[in-house]
């Protein structure tokens, strides 16, 4: 797998971006080329480990191992080391819908547990994935495969997003006939709205979306399951549906001030970014010539402060409530786990050149949002914490008298994530959610409610894009399980 000695010869290759100063004039998502000579040896870093980590998908005290659509990484390592592109796309899509996904946005879980890892730069595996699904394209390899016969089952998928796309095109792929509903009018949710374009370009999910259509997928836009379609009527007319809405209900802040204009929760001020990209027209809100708060980490927080830059924002702030990572693996934090240590994503880079200083601000708490007499916030008044550990185990927030801090703020975006699925509609469905809300299913993915299934954030609660994937195409098996007297065709 690669070159016995590659890795001993080669060093890792960092990623091609264009430099920040560049890139936040605009929102395309373009890098510098590779040279196929530097892609090959990269491939050859990849050691022959006896037991690779890399695919592993396992889950170990909350943390990730590996990739969790168990990508055949060493393979396809290989393959490009020897210059057998078409067949390392083959390999890549054996287990992976959208590689051209997963390349741009994933945060690479598999590189966390690569073997070279533990003492040398792991291999760029998750740049190795881009490039051999784009040289795909480019070459033509990519192309519309319907199935060759038709089951006659009928199958309803809600949600557009990376686990409804994924059920849906494993199910066509078994033969039946599948409908997407998307309450957007376009197709792909998280990954048409709710990640910025210069991290994921808008016509690379259509481009997928035109191959799924071209195989026999309906899509249905601008309809919302539970509102303009009901539950009833999919239950009446298809054979199995699939849940995959997503985890849209954002955790809010609740301090003095929430109400004040100019507090916005982070999804809003994205997805109207990204549908003014798009429709042209202005976007509702906008960063330009403010000082803008960012409440709340992760790749939310991260798209937010890229956002705002590219805006027009006059300063960025990031507050998070955790502590710094340390520069290297903690104590507590070995390898395989996914490396839980300080490092800059794009936002923080593009902020960190234009004003010369990381945007985040850590160990730090909202306690309120002050506003002006028009009544639009003007400030966010702080203080700083520490966590200890109290007697039940669990970490508890002590504050630090004295710290306490105002930062200006003409628009606070929060950033906290999400708390589960809007509940109206698994309700609606009689299926059952569990103590976080989200919906409860079995191990094929199947609600309380025969013939109902789930997958994604909606049943998982908020996680990575990969992991959607992974859940759409467990649902798949499952509904075609439940449709084919225990019999299938798809991979787990």
């Amino acid at each position: 797998m690669g070159k016995p000695t590659g890795f001993m010869e080669f060093e890792r290759e960092p990623a091609h971006v264009r430099p920040p100063l560049e890139r936040v004039k605009d929102w395309s998502e373009t890098h510098p080329e590779y040279a196929e000579t530097t892609l090959r040896d990269q491939g050859a870093r990849c050691m022959d480990c006896g037991i690779p980590y890399c695919h592993t998908g396992a889950l170990v005290n909350g943390l990730a191992l590996g990739c969790p659509i168990n990508n055949l990484i060493p393979e396809w390592n290989d393959l490009v080391y020897r210059g057998q592109w078409r067949e390392a796309i083959i390999r890549l899509h054996k287990t992976n819908n959208f590689p051209e996904f997963t390349g741009r946005v994933c945060p690479a879980p598999c590189e966390g547990s690569c073997t070279l890892g533990i003492n040398q730069p792991p291999v760029t595996i998750k740049t190795i994935e881009a490039e051999i699904i784009e040289r795909a394209f480019r070459e033509g390899w990519v192309v519309a495969e319907p199935p060759l016969a038709r089951t006659g089952f009928r199958v309803a998928v809600a949600g557009s997003g990376p686990a409804g796309l994924a059920a849906a095109a494993q199910l066509n792929r078994a033969g039946h006939e599948v409908t997407v509903y998307e309450r957007d009018d376009r197709i792909g949710g998280l990954l048409m709205y709710g990640i910025p374009n210069m991290k994921l370009d808008k016509a690379v999910v259509d481009r997928r979306v035109k191959l799924l259509t071209e195989e026999g997928i309906r899509f249905v836009t601008g309809t919302a399951v539970g509102r303009d379609v009901a539950a009833e009527r999919l239950m009446a007319d298809f054979d199995a549906v699939v849940l995959a809405t997503g985890s849209t209900v954002p955790r809010d802040l609740k301090v003095e001030g929430r109400e004040l204009a100019g507090v916005h929760f982070a999804m809003d001020f994205l997805v109207g970014n990204t549908r003014s990209l798009l429709g042209g027209a202005a976007t509702p809100i906008s960063a330009a010539g403010k000082n803008v708060i960012v409440i709340g980490g992760g790749d939310t927080g991260t798209d937010c402060v890229g956002t705002a830059i590219r805006q027009g924002a006059k300063s960025v702030v990031q507050l998070e409530i955790l502590p710094r990572p340390p520069e290297a693996r903690a104590a507590d934090n070995p390898w395989p786990q996914w490396p839980k240590v300080y490092k800059m994503d794009y936002g923080q880079e593009e902020a960190d050149a234009l004003w010369g200083a990381d945007p985040r601000r850590y160990l730090v708490n909202t306690r309120r949002l002050i506003g002006d007499e028009g009544g639009k916030v003007s400030a966010i008044e702080t203080l700083e914490i520490d966590w200890l550990h109290g007697s039940s185990g669990r970490p508890e927030m002590k504050e630090r008298p004295g710290t306490e801090k105002v930062f200006e703020a003409d628009l606070v975006l929060i950033a906290m994530g999400f708390v589960g699925p809007a509940p109206e509609l698994p309700t609606a469905f009689g299926c059952k959610l569990d103590h976080r809300g989200n919906i409860v299913h079995d191990d094929e993915m199947m609600t309380t409610v025969p013939g109902i299934f789930a997958a994604g954030d909606c049943s998982r609660g908020q996680s990575l894009v990969v992991w959607a994937i992974h859940e759409g195409r467990l649902a798949a098996r499952g509904v075609d399980r439940f449709l084919m007297f225990g019999e299938t065709v798809l991979p787990g």
